[in-house]
């Protein structure tokens, strides 16, 4: 590797798998994954971190995997978070200008001015989305520095997360040698994988589908402008197939990967498949309609929670560019045209681009871990480099660098 490359690494905690990513980022400006990692996720339930010692182990296994086909040793990573302690909020702030012209200092200071609100006392902020700048009435301002005028607003959106599910990921993270150099909200980083800056600009969806949770982000005029968290994702679809089927749930999970469906239209009653069993009896022969007919319910249901959900934001006749899907549950076969039919709007599904390399990894539910690359890539200030085994507090140095979020908790 070149001495000016820098490694990069999204580490995805989910619900259903843990993935760990390595990429490299050249001078140019290209991220070329070098390393995939991933192992069945055993400590979360629905986003949020239950078992910290099941948690730990999986982590531990992704990263060894995407350490051996890297060929590097990982030191810092860039996680996710999830769950339905999330909160997005809009705000705004006003300030006047020093002197006149917008400084730096003066956009600091009305973002301060916008985050002052009411939360509660268990929740921290994670992220202060800048949405517009105003200058003296003037809106629709992206880059307000430089600028002349008196009087600066700012319109953000501020996500907010429960303290104990972050410390809990960065303990995790810690005891398996890791550095967090920054926590993402999973829909900002997916959105940084699979949306298109028109999609942004013109008003989108963004739908991801994970085994524990489905997170939702509006985009419109290039920003974020309302978010939200449905605690319901693909376990629920698996738990509904062991029932039906009865079988257990890592077959259950099998056959919904490899034969689901969730529109009975696009099945041939004639098609059948073999459900294996419990306690040692036969596998015993199915027509595959009946597993669409299991998901199709519950599928429609998420997505009638969603539509309430836009609704309720008011953005629904705002999306001109539609609902982007994402995440290992839309590739559940009819997804895409259930939405549509749901939805009546465009509906398309997001696969991660705007980086080369493994081919593996242009599949949706990679979305969130190419995103906490691509978001590391663009934010991040402190080059991430590779580890050299040293006497190091690492406990120490994350809550320091979060103590912004976390308060004084060393």
């Amino acid at each position: 590797m070149a001495k000016h490359d820098q490694l990069l690494v999204g580490l995805d905690i989910g619900t259903s798998k843990i993935a760990c990513i390595v990429a490299e980022a050249s001078p140019d400006g290209k991220v070329d994954v070098i390393g995939i990692g991933t192992h069945p996720s055993r400590g979360l339930r629905k986003g949020v971190v239950v078992n910290i010692e099941s948690t730990v182990e999986s982590i531990r296994l992704a990263v060894e995997e995407a350490e051996l086909m890297a060929g590097v040793n990982i030191q810092s990573v860039f996680t996710g978070i999830a769950g339905s302690h999330i909160r997005g909020y809009n705000s705004h702030g006003v300030v006047a200008t020093k002197d006149h012209e917008v400084t730096q200092e003066d956009v600091d200071r009305v973002i301060d001015a916008a985050r002052a609100m009411n939360i509660p006392a268990d929740q921290k902020v994670l992220h202060i989305l800048p949405q517009e700048y105003i200058i003296d009435s003037q809106d629709g301002i992206r880059e307000p520095i430089g600028m002349s005028g008196v009087r600066l607003e700012a319109k953000v959106h501020v996500v907010t997360g429960a303290v104990s599910s972050a410390q809990n990921i960065v303990k995790c993270c810690n005891r398996c040698d890791l550095d967090v150099s920054d926590m993402v909200l999973e829909q900002v980083a997916s959105a940084e994988a699979v949306l298109m800056q028109d999609e942004k600009d013109i008003g989108s969806v963004l739908v991801d589908i994970g085994g524990g949770t489905t997170d939702i982000a509006v985009f419109l005029n290039g920003s974020i402008r309302h978010t939200h968290v449905i605690p319901i994702g693909g376990d629920h679809l698996t738990n509904d197939l062991v029932i039906g089927l009865r079988t257990s749930a890592r077959e259950a999970d099998q056959l919904k990967r490899q034969y689901g469906a969730c529109m009975t239209s696009l099945v041939s009653p004639e098609e059948q498949i073999e459900i294996p069993s419990v306690g040692g009896r036969a596998p015993r022969p199915m027509p595959r309609q009946v597993m669409a007919q299991i998901l199709e319910p519950r599928v429609e249901e998420l997505f009638e929670m969603i539509r309430d959900e836009l609704q309720r934001s008011g953005y629904q006749e705002l999306v001109a560019a539609g609902m982007i899907l994402t995440g290992g549950s839309s590739l559940l076969e009819g997804m895409v045209e259930l939405a549509e039919e749901i939805f009546d709007m465009p509906v398309r599904l997001g696969r991660p681009q705007g980086v080369g390399g493994l081919d593996v990894i242009a599949s949706p539910m990679y979305a969130t871990g190419v995103g906490l690359i691509l978001y590391g890539h663009r934010y991040r200030q402190t080059p991430v480099k590779r580890m050299k085994v040293a006497d190091r507090n690492l406990f120490a140095r994350v809550w320091t660098r979060m103590r912004g979020w976390f308060g004084d908790t060393t």
